[in-house]
């Protein structure tokens, strides 16, 4: 019989075929995180996912067979089990005792998203009713006073929605500094393509990074050349001034959920209109066009 330590040994070693195999499953088991935090995404929640998930990867289960698998109490996973059935995305199987299956991950994720567009379509129908309602009911006649405000914002998708709207309201001139990795992230949400699409009505100005990832970036936009400069800067997040009125800036915020777990980027932001914020940021924004005009 082996001793522990000879085992750790053959286990650590590289060369052999135990490590191997710890290896293999440690890759496994950060693609089965990325498809969970993927699934969370699309409404699931956590033991929603473990519960398909251990369907989707063995088959046909008994519930008692899930639940000792997941570590689940068996009413709660009952529960869950009837919950995705209803979502369409696990059946019943007709057989004495009563077992699961689970639908194929892409033909799941297609009914996740059409119940999705569906919920969002029910809610703009809803959104005349709800207005109309509301205006029925007197209003207290307040006195409209202007104040300077501002919003935090969390999540890639609130902040790309911000920004929408400050390029929408935006009446002649938009201004937008954007280091190499949010020049990427800007890119993949469409933002540069109504940017683009709105060069013919706005004096439009951007500043974008000087790096190999920001010319990418550009060339894939098929920006005008006379339209943005590249200037030597670092550690300055991605901010944007409309009319010289409101900012926005945002924040990518890094951060490990466990020890082991690969860093993750956060999307935070804030929107103002406080004078003296926009006014500083506008200034940072003419001396970093001007040192890029003093050096071409």
């Amino acid at each position: 019989m082996e001793k522990p330590n000879d085992l750790i040994k053959k286990i650590y070693d590289e060369k052999s075929e135990a490590w191997k195999i710890v290896k293999k499953d440690k890759s496994f088991t950060k693609q089965l995180s990325t498809i969970e935090e993927t699934l969370s995404r699309f409404g699931l929640l956590k033991n929603e996912i473990k519960v398909y998930l251990c369907l989707a990867r063995s088959g046909e289960k008994k519930a008692s067979e899930i639940a000792e698998a997941i570590s689940l109490h068996r009413t709660e996973t009952y529960r869950i089990l009837r919950d995705l059935e209803k979502k369409g995305i696990l059946f019943s199987v007709f057989e004495k005792p009563l077992k699961f299956t689970a639908v194929p991950l892409d033909k799941a994720i297609d009914l996740l998203v059409d119940a999705q567009k569906m919920r969002i379509k029910l809610l703009e129908k809803e959104k005349e009713n709800l207005v109309e309602l509301w205006l029925s009911i007197p209003q207290r006649k307040v006195e409209k006073e202007k104040k300077e405000l501002f919003q935090m914002l969390q999540g890639e998708q609130q902040v790309a929605l911000k920004a929408d709207e400050l390029l929408e309201k935006t009446k002649t001139e938009f201004q937008i500094f954007a280091p190499d990795y949010y020049l990427a992230q800007l890119y993949y949400s469409d933002f540069t393509d109504k940017l683009k699409n709105k060069l013919d009505k706005l004096d439009i100005t951007l500043l974008v990074e000087n790096s190999p990832k920001s010319v990418f970036f550009i060339e894939q936009m098929q920006w005008p050349k006379q339209k943005y400069r590249m200037v030597k800067t670092q550690n300055l997040p991605c901010f944007m001034i409309s009319d010289q009125k409101e900012l926005l800036i945002a924040f990518h915020e890094t951060h490990a959920q466990q020890a082991n777990d690969k860093k993750k980027d956060k999307t935070a932001a804030i929107w103002t209109n406080y004078k003296a914020f926009v006014w500083t940021l506008q200034m940072l924004f003419s001396k970093l066009l001007e040192t890029e005009n003093g050096n071409a």
